[in-house]
């Protein structure tokens, strides 16, 4: 490991000496029926141990076991990366078990807190990212890091006066990042409401209005119809999924596109798998300038996500977890179904008649989506709306990039101090202030 400069009075000692990976944990004395905290990796958000209400009654060996008060910290991209750590707290019976991509680590000889900060400084994360082993996107760290780790270790009593500091100095920046988050939530909401409105109600406000016939819809203006979207498609095409590379594809090479390319309005031509040389492209399956694809396999959330394709480099394939729409123009605009098909009338019908066995990843088929209502204006009214949605994603989406980088600078900000401060680059006296 690269020397870590540490001030007058610091020692530098291996971080086994002073915690230890994996400690042992007993459950004896628990019934088999009594309960026991289970910990899933996405419950280790950023620095906060979120406590789960789903217990499992037997604990699974193959698992991690930990205690109140144990460090429990991602080992994964990009979960390490972004620094997935807690203490464990407020655990069932004392006692849990959680993923085996999480490393379970007990402060023996250092104040836990220094250690929780420590392992979330630019120190640590470095070498951590530099060992990562692992194919494609998941890498991991070895608990090697951790046992030939040398921590920068000043005297119990800085340690206690840093881990003071950080707490107070992390929660007041943590707020500020809250409201951030939370002006962008309220944005989205805003954006999303006044295109909601637009694609039920349209531009005219004292538009006179009839009843759609859907409880779900409410009314919508008397000139406007509701049909069924096969109405307006000539087909729905599936796309195709080879066995691909976990690189991207570069430029002149063939990639197969991945279901995220849509799960934003706007489509993502970075999200694709290269596909081998061995493998002869589809040529069918290329995607066009214009095309309206949507996700027929997801979570939830993402289930029914649709993009329009504004533009795209050649040599990108539609994958069989997409949908491609053929939109008859001559009565409706891409644009205009994209619009509708991302707000809440539209998802709501394609989410009430989802199937899968799990939350995790939901399907429909393409009868569902034919299938789904969709509010027909005249032709020429549905580009205006279009071109009104447009104006709309481009005003808020200025608000929205200076939100997310006031967001970023605050969290560079963070880490910044806990490294700062955890390799002793900040006085003592002044953290005490």
């Amino acid at each position: 490991m690269s020397a870590i400069r540490t001030p007058y009075g610091w020692k530098t000692i291996p971080l086994r000496y002073v915690c230890e990976l994996y400690p042992s944990v007993s459950f004896d004395g628990l019934e088999e029926e009594d309960d026991v905290t289970f910990l899933p990796m996405d419950r280790v958000k950023n620095g906060y141990f979120i406590s789960n209400t789903d217990k499992f009654s037997k604990y699974a060996p193959s698992y991690n076991a930990f205690e109140d008060g144990d460090i429990v910290l991602a080992k994964v991209t990009p979960c390490f990366e972004n620094g997935n750590i807690a203490i464990a707290e407020d655990l069932v019976r004392g006692k849990g078990f959680g993923s085996s991509e999480l490393f379970v680590i007990r402060a023996t000889g250092a104040e836990r807190k220094f250690l929780f900060y420590y392992f979330q400084s630019s120190a640590f994360k470095q070498e951590g990212e530099a060992s990562m082993t692992g194919a494609g996107g998941l890498k991991r760290v070895s608990p090697d890091v951790l046992r030939q780790h040398h921590v920068p270790f000043p005297s119990q009593d800085v340690q206690g006066i840093i881990a003071n500091y950080l707490d107070r100095e992390t929660a007041r920046i943590d707020g500020l990042i809250a409201e951030k988050q939370r002006m962008l939530a309220l944005l989205e909401e805003k954006r999303a409401a006044l295109i909601s409105r637009v694609v039920t109600r349209g531009l005219d406000p004292n538009a006179p209005l009839k009843p759609s016939g859907q409880e779900w819809l409410g009314e919508i203006p008397v000139h406007w119809g509701l049909e069924r979207l096969k109405f307006h498609l000539r087909r729905i095409e599936q796309g195709w999924s080879p066995q691909c590379d976990n690189s991207l594809a570069e430029v002149d090479e063939w990639g197969v596109l991945k279901v995220g390319a849509v799960n934003g309005w706007a489509f993502n031509p970075s999200e694709n798998k290269r596909l081998p040389d061995e493998i002869e492209p589809l040529i069918e399956y290329e995607i066009r300038p214009g095309d309206v694809l949507m996700s027929r396999a997801n979570t939830t959330q993402l289930l029914g996500s649709i993009s329009y394709v504004q533009d795209v480099d050649s040599k990108l394939l539609l994958c069989d977890k997409l949908y491609r729409l053929e939109v008859a123009d001559a009565t409706l605009d891409r644009e205009y179904l994209v619009a509708f098909m991302r707000t809440r009338p539209g998802r709501f019908q394609l989410e009430r008649e989802a199937s899968g066995t799990s939350g995790s990843m939901q399907n429909i088929g393409q009868d569902t989506v034919q299938n789904a209502w969709i509010t027909i204006p005249p032709l020429d009214e549905q580009k205006k709306i279009s071109l009104h949605i447009n104006q709309i994603r481009e005003k808020t989406a200025r608000t929205e990039a200076a939100l997310r980088n006031s967001v970023d600078l605050f969290q560079e900000r963070r880490a910044a101090l806990i490294t700062a401060a955890v390799t002793g680059q900040i006085p003592p006296g002044q953290m005490q202030n």
